[in-house]
């Protein structure tokens, strides 16, 4: 233990470490040499030179850089978590919704990326004429049932579709002059109305189309996206109809984000046209009736596009028609799925990411196989369709009397069953042709990535209405 000397005395240094080299540093010697006490205690000379204080103001440099970069990634990290919930414009979500991202969190495998191929469309419309005896398909005289007769439908209620009895459905898929089930059913009541209701001056217009291309927005589910004007050749605007069916509840949806009809009822090419008293629950179902029933919603028509309301039209409804439905000889055209191809894989992806019911998609399921419904083998020589599974958002049709049976067959099969139309498309197309073998039903399932090319994909704006319980 050291000792010092303090006003004569030797005293035991009792402090240690940093506090006793403090107490220390205010013992100084005088100018001749001697030790004094001095008053108080004093910081070290070293404290007060210039390099000191440039230790010091980095060091605080250092710790301020430290605080502040940690803020900084707190916030941004809020920044992100919160954008999941901030409601975005129309057009930020138009432009955001154009990519092909996953809504939900990315798998640990890669999500495979889909793009356009090249289509060999005709140069111009100018180039194309509609082939001799184009129209030399399958004929029968198709007619459909207007009011409900069926004794066995003993519920006062109209229903859209019809009370169709099982015996009725079967003899429905033969090729034959008959009547059938196919829509705009009435019930027995003289007041009844099926619904999907039409104002008559949108009737008379749609009379008189020969052409026409229609998408449908039913619940706000999804932007209005018009076909790309400068793409469009002048002919088919002047002599193709472009009708966009939405209800009421889209329409001023649309009015409130700068979409409101003019004086004629147009936005840019499409002709708006209003549905009151809509038939289903489910918009999804709703969007069937002008999907699959372009016939009967244009019964003067030859021709019709279908293109779901996720995508904007950037090629000439001449050219799509020319190339995949007289080109190809073909009544109807409708691309394979992107993904997959057998009835099997769309069942477990549908209840994987309940689409709908599983209990009302097993029983359709069920009901499929016990009627004949196989697995797609792609190595079978004799397989008639290249994909069991369809991407149908987009479909080319004439109107021909195998198109029209076939719309409708697939349309009761939505109607009785779920709404799922990628479900029913196989099964229905393969009942068709095996019930009649001696009037073949030209098919054209083209590839999904000419379809990517013939309009631009979105993504929907949401779901229109939860999956049905």
């Amino acid at each position: 233990m050291a000792l010092f000397k303090y006003n004569g005395e030797w005293l035991q240094e009792r402090r240690g470490g940093l506090i006793g080299a403090i107490l220390n540093s205010g013992v100084a010697r005088n100018e001749q040499g001697s030790r004094v006490a001095r008053r108080g205690r004093r910081f070290p000379r070293n404290f007060l030179k210039p390099r000191f204080f440039r230790w010091l103001l980095l060091l605080l440099a250092v710790l301020f850089f430290c605080v502040f970069a940690t803020f900084v990634l707190k916030l941004l990290s809020n920044g992100n978590e919160e954008e999941k919930y901030l409601p975005l414009s129309g057009e930020v979500l138009e432009q955001v919704s154009s990519y092909d991202a996953p809504l939900t969190p990315p798998k640990s495998k890669r999500r495979k990326q889909h793009f356009p191929c090249e289509v060999g469309l005709a140069a111009a419309v100018d180039n194309i004429l509609e082939p001799k005896n184009y129209m030399n398909f399958t004929q029968f005289s198709l007619g459909y049932v207007e009011r409900e007769v069926n004794p066995h439908a003993n519920s006062p209620q109209s229903r859209f579709g019809g009370y169709q009895t099982l015996n009725e459905r079967e003899k429905s898929f033969l090729a034959r002059n008959q009547t059938i089930h196919c829509g705009f059913v009435k019930g027995m009541s003289r007041l009844s109305s099926p619904g999907f209701e039409l104002n008559e001056n949108d009737k008379a217009y749609m009379n008189t189309c020969r052409v026409a291309v229609s998408s449908c927005i039913f619940g706000s589910s999804d932007f209005l996206r018009r076909p790309t004007s400068r793409l469009i050749s002048e002919f088919s605007k002047k002599n193709v109809c472009f009708v966009m069916f939405v209800d009421e509840q889209t329409l001023s949806k649309l009015s409130s984000e700068g979409h409101t009809p003019d004086e004629k009822g147009y936005v840019g090419l499409w002709k708006i046209v209003v549905v009151r008293n809509l038939p289903y629950l489910d918009m999804r179902k709703t969007g069937k009736v002008p999907k699959f029933l372009s016939h009967r919603l244009f019964p003067s028509s030859r021709y019709s596009i279908w293109l779901d309301s996720k995508m904007r039209l950037n090629t000439d409804p001449m050219l799509i028609i020319e190339f995949f439905l007289w080109r190809m000889r073909a009544e109807y055209a409708i691309s394979n799925h992107y993904d997959r191809h057998c009835v099997w894989e769309e069942v477990l992806q549908n209840k994987r990411l309940n689409k709908y019911n599983h209990t009302a998609i097993d029983e359709q399921f069920m009901f499929y196989q016990s009627d004949g419904l196989r697995k797609f083998n792609p190595s079978d020589p004799n397989i008639s369709l290249p994909s069991y599974v369809p991407e149908g958002s987009f479909i080319i049709r004439a109107h021909t009397p195998m198109s029209n049976l076939f719309s409708c067959l697939w349309f009761n099969e939505v109607d009785r069953f779920t709404s799922r139309d990628q479900l029913s498309f196989a099964y229905t197309y393969l009942k068709l042709t095996r019930m009649n073998p001696d009037k073949p039903f030209h098919l054209n399932m083209f590839k999904d990535c000419e379809r990517r090319a013939l309009a631009k994909l979105f993504r929907h704006r949401l779901l229109s209405s939860p999956p049905p319980p």
